[in-house]
């Protein structure tokens, strides 16, 4: 696997940390984590990308393709900046170059797997299919979650995309009776293995901490040491 597309079943739900841990967990390999569009940030301010290689190590290079100022879809928020929106084939050839010069290339997208790039409806899974590359999602913990995997991995399927697993973004330390039952059930609704559980706050740890405990949070599959579900 030369490619990884880091997805989610909606925004704020852990995908920059599930993404630095899944760059920490590989550490013995040449990582570059490509984050399209970037929204939200001012110019200056450090991105995603940034905050993934900020956590998981030096052995991982940061790109990002385009950033657009206001907290909101990328197509929205190109439009609304007058910027040319990021195209479905620049993903594709971005991750191609950098797959020529690293062991993995990790995209993480923004927001959920059907949030629109351009004014041609294209997504994230546009680009996943022209990458032939495999799908992680990322998912909340609690209540909501099944429907809501459900549902992205039944979209990954409609358009042959595999599913390589799914992981918990953001697990509580004292998990309610629905984020206990959903560790069960998560594989199931995905149609895939649950292949790790971050813990809520990981993002907060200082990085060296960070990058010792993240292999025992992901399944081997992610270069973890947890057992897959």
């Amino acid at each position: 696997m030369s490619v990884l597309v880091v997805t989610g079943t909606d925004t704020e739900i852990g995908k920059t940390v599930v993404t630095a841990a899944v760059a920490a967990a590989w550490r013995d390999r040449r990582i570059a984590v490509l984050k399209p569009a970037q929204t939200g940030l001012a110019p200056g301010e450090p991105g995603d990308a940034a905050e993934v290689a900020r956590l998981a190590g030096g052995h991982v290079t940061a790109v990002e393709l385009a950033r657009f100022p206001e907290p909101l879809a990328p197509a929205t928020a190109a439009r609304r900046a007058g910027l040319p929106p990021v195209r479905p084939y620049e993903i594709a050839e971005a991750a191609g170059k950098l797959a020529t010069e690293h062991d993995v290339v990790l995209i993480e997208g923004a927001g959920g797997l059907l949030v629109r790039f351009d004014d041609t409806s294209s997504t994230l899974a546009d680009a996943a299919r022209l990458l032939s590359a495999p799908v992680l999602v990322v998912a909340r913990a609690g209540l909501g979650t099944l429907n809501a995997t459900a549902l992205t991995s039944e979209a990954l399927r409609a358009r042959e995309l595999e599913c390589l697993g799914v992981v918990v973004g953001s697990m509580p330390a004292e998990p309610d009776l629905a984020a206990r039952c959903n560790v069960a059930d998560l594989p199931v609704a995905a149609g895939a293995p649950l292949l790790g559980a971050v813990p809520a706050g990981a993002g907060a740890l200082a990085p060296a901490d960070f990058r010792a405990a993240a292999g025992s949070w992901l399944a081997a599959e992610l270069g973890g040491t947890r057992n897959a579900g």
